[in-house]
């Protein structure tokens, strides 16, 4: 029974750190700030570079040779690619949202 027990605690333990593992990687873009992006692109339009291959999901990395766009009041740096623009965090490079 005790052996049981311990088993059953460390899993609950395991699968706690690994869900608060999981939180933290989890990025939520307010809608504000996708407000203010899709403001800026409107105002400032940014040519599409195209990248043949390139997957644009959440946690794909973005080249270096992509250039990122700072946007004021947004902490993530905004890109266009192969006509879709998506939010890249900037000390990552990893895409954050794909914006529709």
């Amino acid at each position: 029974m005790r052996l049981y027990l311990t088993s059953a605690a460390t899993a609950v333990v395991l699968m706690g750190g690994i869900g608060a593992a999981l939180a933290e990687n989890v990025v939520v873009v307010q809608p504000e700030q996708e407000t203010v992006v899709r403001e800026y692109i409107k105002r400032e339009p940014l040519a599409s570079v195209n990248l043949l291959g390139v997957e644009l999901k959440l946690g794909s990395s973005v080249p270096d040779t992509v250039e990122l766009r700072e946007v004021p009041d947004v902490k993530y740096r905004v890109a266009v690619i192969n006509d879709q623009t998506v939010l890249v965090d900037p000390e990552t490079r990893q895409i954050v949202e794909v914006l529709h």
